[in-house]
């Protein structure tokens, strides 16, 4: 099965304490489309203007994402400048450069109306909901969003909600558009606001799945080494809607499996700047992590 995806795509300079590049690779559609194509047929929809590098685009052609929904425009394309600091969960944002994409109003090709699942990337409330006007009964969409859009555009993101199978949002995000400061309450409350499932991402604590009266946690995958936590969250949901559209089916254990694949992903991706990490990884080592995971997160009942 096929997966959508929409969002924004980039080129970012990235400074941590110890390292320092530029003209990366960047975008949430990026990072989510290069990690889906490893589960799933991919198409993708963006924005990008005459100076996106070449390489990129061959990059997205060696991963066998469909471009046909990537429209190339007279201008520059989208730049963001970011630093992290030490301990490298908080970062200051230099420089934010819209460029085309202030622009960007999302179209679908044929095929495209007619794909199955669909991830609706952390643009604008209006563009996702006006990407899925566009859709033509899509069998799972999954929307993200972002403390921008919860500050300016919260009705547009209430009314977005009653329309998607499931959020997906950080913790910070899920307690500013709740108001509740337990986790457990705002995802509650987020089901309340219409979508089946809700994910909250807690970053290196994992995250928390909520849906069908039920409640599942995963952990994140322990690293000795983060070079740049860039994308982890966009790497994240493209890897659980991938995993969906591979198994053409959703239901809670189902989405169980697609959190711990996405964790598999989103560890992955933070080994490497950009998507360096992603473009040398292979299928078998996604599972050898993925039965990690399974081994770290097992417990017996021993009776004493």
């Amino acid at each position: 099965m096929s997966l959508l995806i929409v969002g924004s795509i980039g080129i970012d300079d990235v400074k941590t304490p110890l390292e320092s590049h530029k003209d990366l690779l960047g975008g949430s559609a990026s990072y989510a489309a290069v990690a889906a194509s490893f589960f799933t047929p991919v198409r993708l929809v963006g924005v990008v203007g005459e100076d996106f590098p070449q390489a990129y685009h061959q990059l997205f052609a060696r991963c066998g994402i469909d471009v046909k929904g990537l429209q190339i425009e007279k201008g520059k394309t989208f730049r963001w400048s970011g630093e992290y600091l030490w301990d490298l969960n908080q970062r200051k944002t230099l420089l934010t450069a819209l460029g085309v994409f202030e622009h960007f109003k999302p179209s679908l090709p044929a095929p495209y109306p007619d794909t199955p699942f669909a991830l609706l990337g952390n643009i604008a409330p209006a563009l996702q909901a006006h990407v899925l006007s566009q859709m033509e009964k899509p069998r799972f969409v999954m929307a993200d969003t972002m403390d921008l859009w919860i500050q300016i555009a919260k009705p547009e993101l209430l009314d977005l909600l009653r329309k998607v199978d499931a959020i997906c949002m950080n913790d910070s995000e899920a307690r500013e558009l709740t108001g509740k400061t337990s986790l457990i309450k705002a995802g509650h409350a987020l089901l309340s606001y219409g979508p089946k499932y809700v994910i909250i991402k807690k970053g290196e604590h994992g995250c928390l799945l909520f849906g069908e009266g039920r409640f599942f946690t995963a952990p994140a995958y322990p690293l000795e080494d983060i070079h740049d936590p860039t994308g982890a969250g966009d790497t994240f949901a493209g890897s659980l809607m991938g995993y969906l559209a591979k198994a053409n089916d959703v239901n809670f254990d189902i989405l169980r499996k697609a959190v711990v694949y996405g964790s598999v992903m989103a560890s992955y991706n933070v080994e490497a700047f950009s998507l360096g990490r992603l473009q040398t990884l292979k299928p078998s080592e996604i599972e050898d992590r993925y039965n990690a995971f399974k081994i770290i997160s097992h417990f017996d009942d021993i009776d004493f």
